[in-house]
């Protein structure tokens, strides 16, 4: 999202810088990541952590991205089982 149409509406975020020019935005409080920003990778353009909005289903993915270095086993993830919950500890 371009960094004009984003507006943080409660609190500060903390900064973690992670690069040279990238910038990891996380809740001070509670430590969830909000968005991460590059200054020379995504020059005005804000990445936002989707499961961070109001609403996150009224924005459904449309790709994945960043996958050049991705854990092999990623390529089949999507096969494994789904647990709505923790699975029970024996």
């Amino acid at each position: 999202m371009p960094s004009t149409r984003s507006k943080v509406t409660q609190g500060q975020p903390k900064v973690h810088e992670s690069s040279a020019s990238g910038r990891r935005h996380f809740c001070g409080d509670c430590g969830t990541g909000l968005f991460y920003t590059n200054s020379t990778v995504l020059p005005g353009i804000i990445d936002i952590q989707s499961a961070t909005y109001d609403n996150p289903d009224a924005v459904p993915p449309r790709a994945h991205i960043q996958v050049a270095e991705c854990i092999r086993w990623m390529e089949r993830a999507h096969e494994l089982p789904t647990l709505d919950r923790y699975p029970p500890q024996k």
